[in-house]
């Protein structure tokens, strides 16, 4: 894989995970391995919406899926993935801090 193959790759799974809904379920998911129908109460659309969701995490690389009689359940094909969370966390904490700071010079 060349390097640029390699940064769109990236930018795949990055675009993957920019919406809210997606963002909630993956999250939910790091609790450990949920069905649709409960993906469905935590995001709260509609079962097709959620699906579309699933289906974009799935074809990004970011979630499995298991077929239990008429059930389909979704992991975290890779756990650590939550940990970008927590940079991105770090990025809104820091543009909080700057925002307080010019607002208190002013």
């Amino acid at each position: 894989m060349t390097r640029h193959e390699a940064y769109k790759h990236k930018a795949q799974i990055i675009k993957a995970m920019g919406h809210p809904s997606r963002l909630m379920m993956i999250d939910a998911l790091a609790e450990g391995e949920k069905c649709v129908q409960e993906l469905q109460q935590i995001v709260g659309s509609d079962m097709s919406t959620v699906s579309k969701h699933l289906s974009v995490l799935r074809n990004a690389g970011l979630v499995n899926d298991r077929k239990a009689g008429l059930q389909v359940f979704y992991s975290l094909r890779v756990p650590c993935i939550i940990n970008f969370f927590g940079c991105v966390e770090a990025v809104m904490a820091e543009r909080t801090q700057a925002a307080e700071a010019y607002s208190a010079a002013r």
